[in-house]
């Protein structure tokens, strides 16, 4: 079987459109019409009953449903196991988005090296909609990302609460700032949404960047001002190259662990203990700056 073909299906039955699918294959439409016609000719029989309104599973299609994922998974887990590198006994893919990974994706990576010694891992970058995807094809274990997106095969569980704070690249930093030193990051729609009741007078700055935590550097180098993750610039405040807002709102952002279900119980344990260690080290960080700030 093609495993192409079943990734193709899989991707028609959890979107219901042959159009989302493609989208997220990163192939045209017509390339998933053609993947989802040679599948059918194989089985003989309709997997899915077109309309305007989309794709629809038929009956035929409900019952190839679960082969098709169990086919994918084994297929997955061969090759994960012939990718083990000779010496080590077990293998975790894990992703983040960019912003995740400094003082905190990085940091479980050393935890769970310590502690398992003969684990190999790899690692990936992405945004949500990328990890998501790796996770549901196989290509992750776990993803830690701000905006999980729900999927039969995956769980997401809360892992901890980021906070932004509002930093300065000058010393002394107050809320009255001139407008065109203030560079609006956007965090998503609820930041917005934050941002727009409690900081009105910044908000027309005239840039805007949707960098996340890469737009330290930025405002470092330039004398501006940004709301960026705590958690990150700890150093950067600690070394006198930021300096926290006295009197801003800080914004309140999860973080999502996101696992395949199917994930070995133990190397998953594992996993989540580590993580849970250094996210630990994380929020008491985070509260000591909170409270030097209010």
């Amino acid at each position: 079987m093609d495993i192409t073909l079943l990734r193709t299906f899989i991707e028609v039955a959890q979107t219901g459109s042959f159009g989302t699918a493609a989208d997220r294959l990163l192939v045209t439409q017509s390339a998933v019409s053609l993947r989802i016609a040679k599948l059918e000719q194989t089985l003989g029989r309709p997997l899915f009953t077109r309309s305007k309104a989309g794709a629809e599973l038929t009956p035929t299609g409900q019952a190839f449903d679960g082969y098709a994922r169990a086919m994918l998974r084994t297929w997955q887990d061969a090759m994960q196991h012939m990718m083990i590198p000779h010496g080590f006994k077990h293998t975790l893919s894990i992703g983040a988005q960019y912003s995740l990974w400094p003082r905190l994706g990085f940091g479980w990576i050393d935890k769970l090296q310590a502690e398992i010694p003969d684990l190999s891992i790899r690692a990936e970058l992405g945004m949500a909609d990328r990890l998501t995807r790796y996770l549901i094809e196989g290509h992750l274990h776990c993803a830690l990302m701000y905006t999980p997106q729900l999927r039969p095969g995956i769980e997401a569980t809360k892992l901890m609460d980021e906070d932004l704070i509002l930093v300065a690249s000058w010393e002394n930093p107050t809320l009255d700032m001139d407008g065109g030193r203030y560079i609006f990051v956007d965090w998503g729609p609820e930041f917005t949404h934050f941002h727009n009741q409690n900081l009105p007078n910044l908000e027309n700055t005239g840039l805007t960047l949707s960098l996340g935590a890469l737009t330290a550097d930025y405002i470092i180098d330039r004398k501006a001002a940004a709301y960026l993750p705590a958690r990150f610039v700890q150093r950067n405040i600690d070394a006198g190259q930021l300096h926290p807002v006295p009197g801003a709102p800080h914004f309140v952002y999860p973080i999502w662990q996101v696992w395949r279900d199917d994930t070995d119980p133990i190397l998953r344990a594992a996993g989540e203990s580590t993580l849970n260690q250094i996210v630990k080290r994380i929020i008491a960080k985070q509260e000591v700056i909170i409270s030097s700030i209010t």
